[in-house]
């Protein structure tokens, strides 16, 4: 990208005209279909283009200001925004809101029913992630945390509450360790429970499906991915390294799926142990580490050899002997952390009681992080140096056409 590159260049990596112009094809047909069955409403005219991009736009605003509802702009309260209020009624954006929509009135595909309002969108999106961005060889898969609550704007009857909670999901992503873009995003809706009060896909089941969604598109790139608890298991890596990918990830023998493992390695010893104390069992190429530190951590991995030795450096503490792969996860996870505490606080907040409306939100705060790391890598950002909130802030005033697109200091 060229130093003249605005925000809405990078945002248009990933939502580019034709997915904001289909935006508005399917809202205007959805609102003439929903009028022609539940009767006409006088106050709706078509949507355009310039009013869907403002539209975005102020309920982007929500993940730079923090408010609850989008709808606190046009209000005389704190979150009040006389600057971006006057270039649309509230009343307008309300009627654009009832009627938004990103697919056909009706389904005539199968798959997966609950969100095929914004699949295509999804299909979209995550083939710009892979053509905009080559991450490097070091990845993560994890479920970032999310508020899933909705703050709803009209008031819910007891049946429409009953029916939200049936479809709660949960979002996994492989991230680069290196810059924190997400590469790839899996999203899964969580069923109501069976007759027997029991989720009908299991938990290792589902975590070694996301897993192999999320690395489809690696087999042959000799990757390394690093894991949590919930998907590191014996059966999932053997199968990656048959694909060139290698992995490396933390053991519970509460969430992990010990299939396969040696018990001993699994249990404590019984004689006292002194920090940074290790123990190895290998088998081809695979390795499970117990390795203590104030208490037992076991890792498995075939991307580094146990006989390999790295470091954990405490403040307190100092240096801590350990595997390189202990150290190698310690780093690359950390990485993460930081990434997920100083962006996540810049998701929408505005999360409406659809489901698919809020996973497309939550997409779009996605999206927006994304372009802003690249805006970071690029020539534009030594033009200007703008901060997340500054950038977020730019972004919305771009959408919104406005002449003045200064960000707030």
């Amino acid at each position: 990208m060229p130093a003249t590159a605005t925000t809405m260049d990078f945002f248009q990596l990933f939502v580019p005209d034709n997915a904001i112009q289909n935006m508005v094809t399917q809202t205007n047909m959805y609102a003439k279909k929903f009028q022609e069955r539940f009767g006409s409403d006088e106050g709706w005219t078509s949507v355009t283009a310039a009013e869907m991009k403002a539209f975005l736009g102020f309920v982007i605003s929500t993940s730079v200001h923090r408010c609850e509802s989008v709808l606190s702009i046009w209000s005389s309260g704190f979150f009040s925004n006389r600057s971006i209020a006057l270039k649309m009624s509230q009343a307008r954006f309300e009627k654009i809101l009832k009627y938004f929509h990103i697919v056909a009135f009706r389904s005539s595909q199968g798959g997966n029913q609950g969100l095929y309002k914004i699949q295509p969108f999804l299909d979209s999106l995550q083939q710009s992630f892979s053509c905009t961005f080559r991450p490097s060889q070091t990845q993560v898969l994890h479920e970032p945390l999310i508020d899933e609550d909705p703050v709803f704007i009209t008031t819910c009857t007891e049946r429409e509450l009953r029916k939200r909670k049936k479809r709660k999901f949960s979002l996994w992503v492989r991230q680069c360790s290196s810059t924190g873009f997400i590469c790839q995003i899996y999203v899964h809706l969580k069923e109501a429970p069976g007759p027997d009060g029991l989720d009908t896909l299991k938990k290792p089941q589902l975590h070694s499906m996301v897993a192999k969604q999320l690395c489809q598109n690696l087999s042959g790139r000799n990757a390394i991915i690093f894991t949590g608890p919930s998907i590191t298991s014996l059966n999932l890596f053997q199968e990656f390294e048959k694909q060139d990918i290698y992995c490396c990830g933390l053991l519970s023998t509460r969430k992990s799926d010990c299939t396969g493992l040696p018990p001993s390695m699994l249990r404590n010893p019984e004689a006292p142990q002194q920090r940074g104390q290790y123990r190895t069992k290998m088998k081809g190429n695979m390795s499970l580490i117990s390795w203590y530190n104030k208490g037992n951590f076991r890792f498995l991995t075939n991307a580094y050899p146990p006989t390999k030795q790295g470091v954990i450096i405490k403040r307190k503490s100092g240096e801590i002997p350990c595997p390189l792969a202990v150290e190698a996860f310690a780093a690359h996870l950390s990485y993460i952390c930081k990434y997920d505490d100083k962006y996540s606080k810049y998701f929408i907040f505005h999360k409406p009681n659809k489901t698919w409306q809020q996973v497309f939100w939550l997409t779009i705060s996605i999206a927006i992080n994304n372009a802003y790391i690249l805006y970071k890598m690029s020539d534009a950002y030594h033009a200007k140096r703008y901060s997340r909130a500054q950038f977020g802030e730019r972004l919305v005033k771009e959408l919104l056409d406005l002449d003045d697109c200064s960000p707030t200091q």
